[in-house]
């Protein structure tokens, strides 16, 4: 047996928005001994049930998933984070003889336990607010030149209003003295100690896909979206440079309840940004090595990922 043999399995599945990743994930634990594992960077607040699309309470207690309903939105969290309690929750899972299925989209996080993590710094709260502060005075556009100066590389992947990588970047910079390639190349944790078993959940179809993300995105605002976070805005303490308030529909809505836009522009806006969160996922996972890629509209989505999941486990 190999040494790659005797590591104990776990399954990623990973999809875009839309592609049906929790229907396929609910699935699968009926027919094989697995624990779901909630691999999203908008469901690890708590509050956020309805612009997340987290399962409701009544599927969670059928289904327990570990790792969502972890902070509050005034909090950040980060890959480093994500690695350190997704491993801890692997291995609860594993001593408990069953399989951690790992489903979601923040393709980052994957890619953290996938293949370790670089020596990038701790995140620093004090230098963030400074960024911030910056920002509004200045807009994001004029801390992206900074960057163009103090590091091209990173600057050139990054558009102009690209707020949240923008602030990191600045972040290393001024932290480490150095480019963010520079930390980016060293490694200080190793790949997970698992047998990976990966599916990428690809649309046949881009038109499909885009119908869907259109149709989820209204439903999400018939289940009162809004409401939602006029509720956040009044229990915490937010602004709209947090983590929480940039992920897709949240920061449409702040807007909107800014009076920056209106509800029809909300709608347009957060069906448009949640087709470019699609395309960047797309774009990880048709780079993404060794992985199985399944059609996400076919009929037989489930039958098709039992199988080869039957297969690979053997």
């Amino acid at each position: 047996m190999s040494a790659l043999n005797r590591l104990p399995p776990a399954i990623f599945l990973m999809g875009p928005t839309a592609s049906g990743k929790t229907a396929v994930s609910l699935e699968l634990t009926l027919r094989f001994p697995l624990e779901i594992v909630s691999v999203d960077s908008a469901q690890v607040f708590r509050d956020m049930d309805i612009g997340t699309a987290k399962p409701d309470r009544a599927t969670l207690a059928q289904y327990p998933h570990h790792l969502i309903d972890l902070i509050t939105p005034e909090e950040s969290y980060s890959a480093a984070r994500f690695r350190a309690d997704a491993l801890r929750v692997m291995g609860e899972i594993t001593a408990r003889g069953k399989i951690p299925l790992l489903a979601g989209g923040t393709m980052l996080y994957f890619k953290a336990l996938r293949e370790g993590l670089s020596d990038l710094p701790q995140a620093n709260a004090e230098l963030r607010r400074a960024i911030d502060a910056e920002a509004r005075e200045r807009g994001w556009p004029a801390l992206h030149a900074e960057l163009a100066r103090l590091d091209p590389e990173a600057a050139a992947r990054l558009k102009p209003t690209d707020a949240q990588r923008i602030q990191r970047a600045l972040e290393v910079v001024r932290l480490t003295g150095a480019p963010l390639a520079e930390s980016l190349a060293r490694r200080t944790e190793a790949a997970a100690p698992y047998r990976l078993v990966e599916f990428a959940l690809l649309p046949s179809d881009r038109a499909v896909l885009h119908a869907r993300i259109a149709q989820r995105f209204d439903a999400m605002l018939a289940a009162g979206l809004i409401d939602e976070v006029k509720a956040l805005r009044k229990k915490y303490r937010l602004h709209a440079g947090l983590p929480s308030m940039r992920c897709v529909g949240y920061r449409q809505v702040w807007d909107c309840l800014e009076g920056t836009i209106d509800s029809a522009a909300l709608r347009e806006k957060g069906i448009a940004a949640t087709r470019q969160l699609a395309k960047r996922q797309l774009t990880w996972l048709r780079s993404w090595p060794g992985v199985e890629a399944l059609d996400c509209l076919a009929d037989d989505l489930v039958e098709q990922v039992a199988r080869t999941a039957e297969r690979k486990l053997a």
